[in-house]
């Protein structure tokens, strides 16, 4: 199933990624904030049965597994698109051009004593090559990979917020793709 593709250096993992500092904590709460941000998004692949979208299965922090869209943190002076062409690639396999960008999420979750502020940046990517594999991710974030029929990708996605990314990529695929 998997084949090699090229890969970025290995990223640093948190709290001490670039993009991760410890904010003063919010009124009223006890814990330590920390700001993360990722880069991340859709990355589309016109196929015989039509579009279709790698999406990737991780396990949260607490254990549970979750598919959801791939992402990862900027590594040094790359800019939110570039961090998310690398990402995409490294946990899918699949190699992207940026067409547009999709807008930010964030939301707030509690982990190991601090609380952590996301921001994560998505964008529409058009599939330029690759095939699907995690074997690559340096990380080993991503536990499978699959690619999704862009009808189900909504449904097949664990988080409301990243269905609202997918049905706005829908929306904004160029005619005729």
């Amino acid at each position: 199933m998997a084949h090699p593709v090229p890969r970025a250096p290995k990223r640093t993992p948190l709290p001490s990624a670039i993009g991760a500092h410890v904010a003063p904590a919010p009124q009223g709460s006890a814990l330590p904030t920390v700001e993360e941000v990722s880069a991340g998004g859709v990355v589309v692949d016109r196929h015989d049965d039509g579009l279709r979208v790698a999406i990737i299965a991780r396990l949260n922090r607490g254990g549970r597994l979750e598919w959801c869209l791939p992402k990862g943190h900027p590594e040094g002076r790359e800019t939110h698109a570039e961090a998310a062409v690398r990402e995409i690639e490294e946990e899918t396999g699949i190699a992207g051009d940026v067409l547009a960008p999709l807008g930010s999420i964030d939301y707030w979750f509690t982990v190991s004593g601090h609380r952590v502020h996301k921001t994560v940046h998505h964008f529409l990517l058009r599939a330029t090559g690759g095939y699907l594999t995690i074997d690559n991710d340096p990380d080993h974030e991503a536990v499978d990979v699959a690619w999704v029929g862009l009808p189900e990708l909504a449904r097949r996605l664990s988080f409301p917020n990243e269905r609202r990314i997918a049905d706005l990529a829908r929306d904004l695929l160029p005619e005729g793709f």
